[in-house]
């Protein structure tokens, strides 16, 4: 039985099961290995890579689950939308949805039509993963979706997001409408090929307060939670939003996964979850490895060996990480909690 799909469940397990966001990614040298010169976007949604990507972290961390290597931006170049990653600046789209028009123009394929490369890339990692781990697929929510396409790139103020909600709104909802039936599409696509549950990342919701999170994003959410759930356990994934986490909660997951600055025994009790996902800051791994056991500790701690806790990091792996830090982790994970 898989300690991470016990734990999304609320049940014990002989430990704390752990994965880690990013536990693909630039840090590894087998990562630059693999990816040598090839284009980002063509690295994401080409299968044979992708696979092997996502099954090389599992191998070398030891974590209790794989999650599909891919990027939250691709599924929007189906829908219209021009998608570049530079170096130095990261993701770019060269036609940002900033007018009634640009979203009219945006069309949603079916997910096996616009993001058949997907479902490829799940049958090469379940092919080859052992049969006793599980595979989580993921997709980026509608509202950090919507900021990425309407800002173009990386933001700090979300100016033209929030222009748009406040100024726009039948626009922005219009946009949210057809986000909430594209990542409802290829989050199905990816169960329908064998997920074991998914993630949803909302990276930027922290930008919003309460009030607005619940006018102008909770109803969308709410509507592609209804459309997802039940099948798989679905997790819900934000940053910097610590006063968000009962309306976040509120739209239907089946339990959150926390960044490192939300109290996590406080919040897991307060909104009766049956499991949590989370939340070292993941810093601590960049320091020595008494510091990376002392944070660690703290986290597995603060949950008390509850069942139905998940660790994981308040945010992804950064690239300065060392590889040994990360493995010593799960090894301290593994080691501390074991029942």
């Amino acid at each position: 039985m898989s300690r991470f799909l016990s734990a999304c469940r609320g049940e014990a397990a002989d430990c704390t099961p752990v994965w880690l966001n990013r536990q693909a990614g630039r840090y590894m040298p087998e990562y630059h290995a693999l990816k040598g010169d090839t284009p980002s976007l063509e690295f994401f949604t080409t299968p044979e890579l992708a696979a092997r990507a996502t099954l090389d972290a599992q191998r070398i961390l030891g974590v209790d689950a794989a999650i599909v290597f891919a990027d939250l931006l691709p599924m929007l170049v189906p829908m219209g939308l021009e998608l570049d990653y530079r170096a130095g600046v990261g993701p770019v789209f060269g036609n940002p949805v900033r007018s009634a028009a640009a979203v009219e123009r945006l069309a949603v394929p079916p997910a096996e039509e616009g993001t058949g490369y997907i479902a490829e890339t799940i049958g090469r990692v379940l092919a080859d993963l052992p049969g006793d781990l599980p595979l989580i697929g993921f997709a980026g929510a509608p509202f950090t979706l919507a900021s990425y396409a309407i800002e173009g790139r990386g933001s700090r103020n979300y100016l033209h997001v929030k222009r748009m909600m406040y100024g726009a709104p039948e626009v922005w909802q219009a946009l949210m409408d057809k986000l909430v039936d594209a990542v409802a599409g290829y989050v199905e696509f990816q169960i329908d090929s064998g997920v074991h549950a998914v993630q949803l990342f909302d990276s930027w919701v922290g930008c919003l307060s309460r009030a607005d999170y619940d006018r102008y994003v909770g109803p969308s959410t709410r509507r592609l939670m209804k459309r997802i759930r039940g099948r798989v356990p679905v997790i819900y994934f934000g940053t910097g939003n610590g006063h968000l986490v009962v309306s976040m909660f509120g739209t239907g997951p089946d339990f959150l996964a926390l960044d490192w600055r939300t109290p996590l025994a406080e919040t897991w009790q307060r909104l009766g979850m049956p499991a949590v996902q989370g939340n070292m800051d993941p810093m601590a791994l960049c320091a020595d490895r008494a510091t990376v056991a002392a944070h660690a500790r703290r986290v597995l701690d603060e949950a008390g060996g509850r069942p139905g806790h998940i660790f994981n990091l308040g945010h992804g792996i950064v690239p300065e990480t060392p590889v040994d830090n990360v493995k010593y982790l799960v090894d301290f994970v593994h080691e501390t909690s074991r029942r």
